[in-house]
């Protein structure tokens, strides 16, 4: 049954933008003896992060345990508010921009910054990691992608969209393409490799707020003000399935690892789960009580948590 596990009411103090899943594997120590090894745990006892940015300019990190939310670490210094959060795919590293024309990275363990990124005068309102971790990919308001090394912590390519202001930005899991959504409803997708724009896609007429590779990169998902999701064939650019039942703009969505359900989000205050085969919604869940800007699966995709103006978040049970 689909189902809400868990609540946390007044997680920020203001509107929450943003949310993303992650989990630490922890790993043993060869110098451990068998017995501190025994205590400690053993490499198969993972940690799951979910680290939430909201306008009150803070990022929280919170472990998820128990079917209980415990905040581990409270990330200040950005201002103008927290629009994006990304965790990188071991679950080491988070990244988070702001309006304040910053990105930074932080360590998810001890909560400590590693680096701060400036990218101004920008609006940055986007952020993704590569899959091989090695990159931070963002969309700004010059409607420019850059990509920032995560080690050298400077820009190392830029992909010019030659359009607006760019809302929204997803990396696919192969590695080979990187898509972006702009506020005129235009998408366009780059060949990593090369750098060059190899589709532009016009099935929205309003701002696309979010779009997600599937985990085999076959398709791309876009989100749009206009109330509509699409479907688009990733190589051939053509448009797979276009999905209505949302009453308002969709702000947010994602597919579930295996590949077989996507979730959205909308600021009508629903949070809806999808079929893929069939493109049907098969649950909603209608708990928030303002528009929810962010959702997300974890790595097993068989829980989601969303993130809303209501200052809450909300994990459900979603079973596969």
């Amino acid at each position: 049954m689909h189902s809400l596990l868990y609540r946390k009411d007044g997680a920020h103090e203001d509107s929450i933008w943003s949310v993303a899943w992650g989990r630490l594997k922890k790993k043993k120590d060869d110098n451990d003896d068998d017995s501190s090894r025994m205590s400690v745990g053993s490499e198969s006892d993972p940690v799951d992060y979910i680290v939430s940015g909201s306008v009150d300019d803070v990022v929280k990190v919170w472990s998820f345990k128990d079917h209980r939310l415990e905040l581990k670490h409270k990330l200040e210094g950005h201002s103008l508010g927290v629009v994006s959060v990304a965790i990188n795919s071991d679950g080491t590293t988070c990244a988070s921009s702001s309006l304040d024309s910053s990105l930074r990275l932080w360590d998810l363990e001890s909560g400590e910054k590693l680096c701060s990124i400036e990218v101004g005068p920008v609006d940055l309102w986007t952020v993704a990691f590569s899959p091989d971790d090695k990159f931070i990919i963002s969309g700004s308001h010059s409607g420019k992608i850059n990509l920032y090394g995560v080690e050298s912590g400077k820009q190392e390519q830029t992909l010019d969209t030659r359009g607006k202001f760019t809302l929204s930005i997803a990396y696919s899991p192969d590695g080979k393409y990187i898509a972006s959504g702009a506020i005129d409803g235009i998408i366009n997708i780059f060949d990593v490799a090369s750098g060059k724009l190899v589709h532009t896609l016009e099935g929205h007429a309003m701002p696309i707020r979010s779009l997600c590779f599937s985990p085999d990169s076959q398709l791309l998902l876009t989100a749009s003000d206009d109330g509509h999701m699409k479907l688009y064939d990733v190589q051939h650019a053509n448009v797979a399935g276009t999905l209505s039942g949302h009453a308002s703009w969709v702000l947010s969505v994602a597919f579930s690892p295996d590949n077989q359900h996507f979730v959205s989000s909308s600021s009508d205050h629903t949070v809806r789960v999808w079929e893929l085969s069939s493109r049907t919604c098969i649950h909603t869940f209608s708990e928030h009580t303002d528009q929810v800007w962010g959702v997300k699966y974890n790595p097993d995709g068989n829980k989601v948590v969303s993130v809303s103006e209501d200052r809450s978040i909300n994990i459900y049970d979603c079973p596969v």
